[in-house]
């Protein structure tokens, strides 16, 4: 099953390829999902982490958001490699970063803070050995990697992987001159990164010790939210599937880009890494 959440709209949905799409409201925002050990999901809603048991089920909240959630919402997030699940926030009203990256993890109530005092966190994300987390802070336009200690859960050295150009004060939607900033995020089993370009309307797969870019996707839509890869077939091609953003974009970008909004796919060479579960929660 492919899952994805509809964040404007407190909707969760999945679907197998080619079936009809189950369609799943929530009484708010949902900003991220992760599948949990022997079934059900773990969600990061608007004020805190919650777990349902079945899908369509009760939602019991694990652990609350600290701060003002009128002002500031769960986002990006999914399970790391040791089945904690790790959720970051945005700041919808943008006088103060305080938006945060947290983890919680088994028998824990209150979530542990790694980063904080940014507006967006997005492209959350772990190399295959486990030992780097990558993660974006969109409105600097930068991603970033750090060293990651499992057992302890705590972050290391950090480095910049790629450092985005900014968006010039007079590029509007159809112009050239700005590449997008960096969203939504999935690694390979070769460790590569790829990262959906919100307004530069593609993926990229980027080099996980350079940061460069090794491949470009473009994407029927001008703001790509979220990457994920499918199970490979022999020849180590799987279906890269992207979710992308309709709300907020003009009249005339939805006329030219008629599927902004929709989860789309493509045949890639590359192998996903398979996703990590929730344990204990």
């Amino acid at each position: 099953m492919l899952y994805w959440v509809d964040i404007p709209a407190c909707k969760v949905c999945r679907c197998a390829p080619g079936s009809p799409v189950e369609v799943w409201p929530v009484r708010q925002e949902c900003g991220c999902i992760a599948p949990q050990e022997g079934g059900g999901l773990v969600l990061g809603m608007r004020d805190g982490v919650y777990t349902a048991r079945e899908w369509g089920g009760d939602l019991a909240l694990v652990a609350p958001f600290p701060g003002d959630t009128s002002r500031v919402r769960c986002n990006d997030g999914k399970a790391d490699p040791a089945g904690r699940f790790w959720a970051g926030t945005y700041c919808e009203v943008k006088d103060v970063p305080c938006a945060a990256l947290y983890s919680l993890g088994v028998g824990e109530s209150s979530l542990k803070v790694h980063h904080s005092g940014f507006f967006t966190s997005n492209g959350l994300a772990w190399s295959p050995d486990g030992n780097t987390v990558y993660w974006a802070d969109t409105s600097n336009h930068r991603v970033v990697a750090w060293d990651w200690d499992s057992e302890t859960n705590t972050l290391g050295t950090q480095r910049v992987l790629r450092q985005f150009e900014g968006k010039p004060q007079w590029w509007v939607p159809g112009m050239p001159g700005y590449g997008g900033r960096p969203d939504g995020a999935v690694v390979d089993t070769d460790g590569h990164y790829w990262v959906a370009m919100y307004e530069g309307g593609c993926v990229l797969k980027l080099c996980p010790i350079t940061g460069q870019t090794l491949e470009t996707h473009s994407v029927p839509a001008l703001c790509p939210t979220m990457p994920c890869l499918g199970p490979a077939d022999a020849d180590g091609h799987s279906t890269l599937y992207v979710t992308t953003v309709s709300k907020g974009r003009s009249q005339d970008e939805r006329l030219v880009l008629p599927l902004s909004g929709c989860v789309l796919a493509k045949q890639v060479k590359a192998r996903g890494l398979p996703v990590n579960f929730c344990s204990g929660l």
